[in-house]
């Protein structure tokens, strides 16, 4: 696994109340992982979410997935665990907003800590937020104590690919995405059976490197002009925007950083 000093839970809760989180809103739209609603409802299918089953979304941003899980998957509940009060406040609004802040509740916590109850989940759901989290030991062990038994764990994550990130790169990558550390699926996969789940599904989905090509591109072209309005029109700024881009898509297509999916079940 690879790893970096000094990046702490705060350093990722200031990135998501400042103007980072438009930019990713701006080039992925609400949902903010690679794949968007695809990736959601592969992810969920997958993993038999039943409708009217009760679910809790550890790392849930401001909860976009549960709000397509609530609308299109007939998720009767959804629990969210967030660090973050700014996004906490945003995801609250957007609830209200939509008219299902009777179907999801927040929970301002550190997900690796949630407070929530043992066995009380029917599922477990993540998209592409654990590599934000410095402790994926203790936060697979949280996911596992949630869950009730026969319940799932389905989660996506960015994770270091088969070809593996040189020192230079992943001090690079973890640096420009405040990412503390970098699992590998066969990490993720071991960290699940350790807690006693059987792993049903550890793969690359095969979307990290065209999505963010096109990512690359709208910014390029048809968003530039929106990505300059929040970075208050600095080039310099923009363009560094650009060369990390390239930089994402290039360990993408190299096969160095991938989409990864899981579905586990708690025996």
């Amino acid at each position: 696994m690879k790893s970096t000093q000094g990046i702490k839970l705060a350093d990722v809760n200031a990135l998501y109340a400042m103007w980072q989180w438009r930019i990713f809103e701006l080039m992925m739209g609400q949902q903010l992982h690679v794949g968007g609603f695809r990736s959601s409802m592969e992810l969920a299918e997958l993993a038999g979410i039943a409708p009217g089953s009760r679910g809790v979304d550890l790392c849930c941003g401001s909860g976009a997935s549960m709000r397509l899980l609530v609308r299109l998957r007939g998720i009767a509940s959804m629990i969210g665990v967030e660090a973050s009060d700014a996004v906490v406040e945003r995801g609250k609004s957007a609830c209200e907003r939509d008219g299902l802040a009777g179907s999801i509740r927040f929970v301002l916590a550190d997900a690796c800590f949630s407070g929530l109850p043992s066995g009380a989940a029917d599922f477990v759901w993540s998209e592409d937020a654990w590599c934000y989290v410095a402790d994926k030991e203790r936060l697979v062990t949280e996911a596992a104590r949630i869950a009730r038994p026969g319940g799932k764990i389905a989660f996506t994550d960015w994770v270091e690919g088969p070809v593996g990130l040189s020192d230079p790169e992943a001090e690079r990558l973890l640096r420009q995405m405040t990412f503390p550390n970098l699992q590998d699926i066969d990490g993720y996969r071991s960290l699940l059976e350790k807690q006693g789940c059987t792993v049903h599904r550890a793969e690359d989905t095969g979307r990290f490197a065209p999505c963010f090509d096109w990512y690359a591109q709208r910014v390029g072209t048809q968003l530039g002009y929106d990505a300059l309005e929040i970075l208050n029109f600095d080039q310099e700024r923009f363009r560094v925007l650009q060369g990390n881009l390239e930089f994402l898509g290039d360990l993408g297509r190299a096969r160095k950083l991938v989409q990864a999916r899981f579905v586990a079940s708690k025996n």
